[in-house]
Formats: C-alpha cells, sequence, structure tokens
C-alpha cells in the first residue's frame, strides 16, 4: 500500500492529472470507473476563491464515490493560499493539492504555478502557509525546474518535505520546455532515490500506454504515475495499464459498443452538471478520442461537434454504433491535437 498521511492507495496507484477544463466531474466520473485511484479538481485560483468566483467555486464540487479526492490550488500570495486551503477545508476533500507546475502565461505572468520554480524560497514559504492552514493533507505538483539551467527538484523536494508535505507529484519537463520533447524521468528517480526523501513520488510525463507505465516503474522505481492527456477521450487507459502491472497481457481495445456507451455516458453527465449548451460545447474535445481509430469517421465527428442538443449526440451516437458493429479497432497511440489540449494539464 501507499500512504499519503491517513489515506490509503493502492501499490503503485494511477492517479489522474488535474487539467483544466478537462478534469471535472463528467470526466472523472468515466475515469474512477474505468480504475483510477486517486483524483484531482480543475486547479483553482486561491484569488478567485476568495473574491467567491463562480467558476472557482464550481471547481470544488465533487462526489462521495470520488473519494480518496484532491483540490489542487494555485497562488503566488501567502496569505490568499492560506485562506483559500482554509475555504477547502470547509468541503472536506482528502487532500490539499498546490500547483507548482502550470506553464501557461497567464498563470506564470501573475507570480503562480511554475513561477514559483524560480524562486525556491517562496515556493517554501507558500506550502508552509497552506500546510499550517488547513486539518488535510498536503501534497504538490511541480515540474523539474524553471529552464535546463535551474533544474532544481532535488532540492525541492527535500524543503518541501521539511515544511510537511505528505507526497510530490513531478512532471519530467521544465517550464521552458512547456509539453514537447520527451520528459525526462531521470531526476524523478532521483528523488525517489534520495534516503532523505520519506514521502510518495509520483512520476508525470508521457504515460500513454501500459507497456509504459512497467517501464517507468521498472526504471525509475515511483510510487505510482499521473496520467493527464493519455486520458482524455480514453479513460480504460487506468485499466489497461492495471490490468498488464497484473498480468502482463495486454487488454483488448474498448468495442465500438463500449466507446459509444462511455462516451454517451460522459455526455450525459456533461449535461447534468453544466447544462445542455455548456455541456455539449465541452464535450467537443473529447469525441475525437473516443473515436478513434475508426475509418471514415469524420463525418461523424464534424457532426458531433456542431450538434446543440444531448438528443442530437445520442442520435449520431447510435449512428455510430450501427454503422461500425463488429469492427476490431487496432492499438496506435496518436498525439492530441492541439483543439484537444487541456488548457494546462500541469
Amino acid at each position: 500500500m501507499v500512504h499519503i498521511a491517513n489515506i490509503l492507495l493502492p501499490d503503485f496507484p494511477l492517479l489522474l492529472a488535474p487539467m483544466e477544463d478537462v478534469s471535472d466531474p463528467p470526466f472523472r466520473f468515466v475515469c474512477k470507473q474505468n480504475g483510477a485511484d486517486l483524483m484531482y479538481s480543475e486547479f483553482i485560483s486561491s484569488e478567485g476563491l476568495i473574491r467567491d468566483a463562480i467558476k472557482s467555486k464550481q471547481k470544488l464540487d465533487f462526489a462521495e464515490f470520488e473519494r480518496p479526492f484532491g483540490i489542487q490550488i494555485f497562488g503566488g500570495d501567502e496569505e490568499a493560499m492560506a485562506l483559500s486551503a482554509r475555504i477547502v477545508d470547509t468541503v472536506q476533500p482528502d487532500l490539499v493539492d498546490i500547483n507548482f507546475g502550470c506553464p501557461v502565461k497567464k498563470v506564470v505572468s501573475k507570480g503562480a504555478g511554475a513561477a514559483v520554480l524560480k524562486d525556491v524560497n517562496a515556493m517554501v514559504r507558500l506550502t508552509a502557509a497552506v500546510v499550517k492552514s488547513t486539518s488535510l493533507p498536503v501534497t504538490v505538483k511541480t515540474r523539474l525546474g524553471w529552464d535546463d539551467n535551474s533544474k532544481n527538484i532535488e532540492e525541492v523536494a527535500e524543503r518541501l518535505q521539511d515544511v510537511g508535505i505528505k507526497a510530490l507529484t513531478i512532471h519530467g519537463r521544465t517550464r521552458a520546455q512547456l509539453y514537447k520533447g520527451e520528459a525526462d524521468w531521470t531526476l524523478i528517480a532521483a528523488v525517489k532515490n534520495n534516503p532523505r526523501i520519506q514521502i510518495p513520488i509520483f512520476g508525470n510525463g508521457d504515460i500513454d500506454s501500459p507497456q509504459k507505465a512497467l517501464d517507468y516503474k521498472n526504471r525509475f522505481g515511483v510510487d505510482g504515475v499521473m496520467i493527464g492527456r493519455a486520458a482524455i477521450g480514453y479513460p480504460w487507459i487506468f485499466r489497461e495499464i492495471k490490468h498488464y502491472l497484473q498480468t502482463g497481457q495486454i487488454l483488448p481495445l474498448p468495442s465500438i459498443e463500449e466507446r459509444v456507451e462511455v462516451c454517451r455516458t460522459h455526455a450525459r453527465k456533461s449535461v447534468e452538471w453544466k447544462g445542455e449548451i455548456l455541456g455539449i460545447l465541452e464535450m467537443r474535445r473529447h469525441y475525437s478520442n473516443y473515436l478513434k481509430g475508426l475509418p471514415h469517421v469524420k463525418e461523424f465527428r464534424t457532426r458531433l461537434v456542431t450538434v446543440k442538443t444531448l438528443a442530437e449526440v445520442d442520435e449520431i451516437l447510435n449512428e455510430v454504433k450501427e454503422k461500425f458493429a463488429g469492427i476490431v479497432l487496432e492499438r496506435e497511440v496518436i498525439p492530441l491535437s492541439e483543439d484537444q489540449l487541456p488548457a494546462c494539464a500541469c
């Protein structure tokens, strides 16, 4: 078992990354059904929570079946971070996670997210403020460093552990890399192998297949992995990895019927949570991956991203299920296009 304070997770847990405009309750629902062990909210602005911003408050929503569940906050002001942690306390998730990894300009320009990697002392002060302000376990998600000349993750890990964090997730890229190039897990392994480090270390970046999950588990010795972009439109990644770790066998790809029904469930949950207009609009980023690999499916994808009601989505999905019934898909990994990428998967 892996322990985050009093939270018990299975050996080598699979974490669903907090992704802006993706990791909402409907998406988390289908990922939990397929084996995600620990999930997080979308990242939430500490300033937004304090101002009672509607969007920030809505991101606090979670259901009991999602537990263990973490709410992730970000910000660059100690007082605001401390106060937002106390607000998070009131909805009683299982942990509070601090985002020190988001590389997008609108976050970094406010001295938050990955910007804090340029000032480890500030990172420590912000973390200590949150730890002191909540009764919940505090964890951190961050990157290797700001750029290739400042990969300070080993120092960061020790100092954050010293002020009380209970787990650390490391994305194997610098802020300067954004999401480009291959994630470097060697420094993640260095943190895990540091005898001073006693908290769980989770790795993140480029896990997109069961084989890679096992390879990285064996090569880098991390306590678990966090999966982000590979789960968009493909929540089966969690069950496939678990099955492979347990048996060494690759599960068959989900059938057309299963793809359609999970996509339908996701769409219905999206409408239930956000209303029909916004729920249908925000589902559009998921359809391509749910239908990936189907021959001549462009017509259906085009229709799905233009319709405006759940009834129309259901009708098109029924057509897809009927037209492609019995087709056996081959496994392939196709990078997400720009319009499918989360605003921040950090």
